[in-house]
């Protein structure tokens, strides 16, 4: 078996996803385990380029087959328009595409809560509903993907899920519920996902693992996003290092081989939180043109700085990466120098100058 884990190691947006499509083999088993449909990954394959949010960009490699593992939250609506997307496009998910049932699913009232918590807290979500769907998973609430199998016996949970939404949203942010009936006629009109792609995805997973395919890990955002080891409180609310794959898909440590770490040859960030090499002057929008630094998922204007290597070291120790790739060294060609951050004192950045 080869299996390898494609990992970000800044704030995401580093280019994972044209790394996983080239490291594509045939035959590969290609594996999300973490995070929404709040990350992008933007892939080009014969021509066509398409932005995949919650299936693994190997879904574009005919001979590979991909695995949405337990630990990614599921917008039903969008998983359902990236699979009419891949199909307008000649590509076919059947039987390629396999989905944990215990994956935790996003409802109209997580969205609501989290955009409307959003505008009292300012963390800079994308405002999708992926933070309230996680904090009901840890709260032991969640409706699971395998539950649309039968969602009169699950009435009753749905009805308390979104009576307790609706709680948070009237009595703490003075908002507006959400019907009951809206949440319901959505799970009732996507019950047809789980049918075609719901299943007890370890098994695929072990059955691979015996095979020894080429297996790919995909992460999706980044290391510094981690919800433990990121910069807190502006961070996701998933494991996005290499300790969540055991947790969103099921396989020990033992059975990854390789651990690649994504990074660019500056930095970038969307949304709120520190940003310690952040430039606010020409260079900084040289490197957002040339870069053509612009979120996939929100269209937002990402903000850049140099490369942070004290940064960098600590990611790379937590993730025991074991091999490195960086992406957009072209972008760097644009200037006569370029700084590095070595350091930091007093919580600023020290620079080595490097000659462009």
């Amino acid at each position: 078996m080869n299996s390898t884990l494609i990992l970000g190691l800044q704030w995401g947006d580093e280019g994972k996803g044209k790394i996983v499509d080239a490291l594509c083999k045939e035959g590969s088993l290609v594996c999300r385990f973490q995070g929404g449909h709040n990350a992008g990954h933007t892939i080009k394959v014969d021509g066509s380029q398409k932005v995949l949010h919650l299936i693994p960009s190997g879904i574009m490699h005919s001979s590979s087959s991909c695995i949405i593992g337990n630990g990614v939250v599921i917008s039903l609506p969008a998983l359902n328009e990236e699979i009419e997307m891949l199909s307008d496009s000649g590509i076919s998910v059947k039987n390629r595409l396999h989905i944990s049932n215990d994956c935790p699913l996003i409802l109209p009232t997580h969205i609501a809560i989290d955009q409307v918590r959003d505008k009292h807290e300012g963390i800079g979500t994308t405002g999708r509903g992926i933070g309230p769907a996680y904090e009901d998973k840890v709260g032991r609430r969640s409706l699971k993907f395998g539950d649309l199998a039968d969602l009169e016996l699950h009435r009753s949970k749905i009805s308390e899920l979104v009576k307790y939404h609706n709680q948070l949203l009237t009595k703490i942010y003075d908002s507006t519920p959400i019907d009951i009936d809206l949440v319901m006629e959505e799970l009732t009109s996507f019950r047809k996902l789980q049918t075609n792609f719901g299943c007890d995805t370890y098994k695929i997973l072990h059955k691979s693992i015996e095979e020894k395919k080429e297996i790919i890990f995909e992460g999706a955002q980044g290391s510094m996003l981690d919800i433990d080891h990121g910069t807190y409180p502006y961070v996701t609310s998933s494991s996005t290092t290499a300790g969540g794959v055991s947790s969103g898909l099921g396989v020990g440590p033992k059975q990854i081989n390789k651990i690649l770490g994504i990074t660019k040859a500056y930095t970038t960030r969307v949304g709120e939180g520190p940003f310690p090499t952040e430039l606010f002057d020409e260079d900084g929008a040289t490197l957002a043109e040339i870069g053509h630094e612009f979120g996939a998922t929100t269209g937002r204007p990402r903000r850049c700085g140099w490369l942070d290597l004290h940064a960098l070291k600590k990611i790379i120790f937590i993730n025991s990466v074991t091999e490195l790739c960086i992406t957009k060294l072209d972008v760097m060609d644009s200037f006569k120098s370029i700084k590095v951050c070595i350091d930091y004192e007093d919580g600023k950045p020290i620079y080595e100058t490097f000659e462009g």
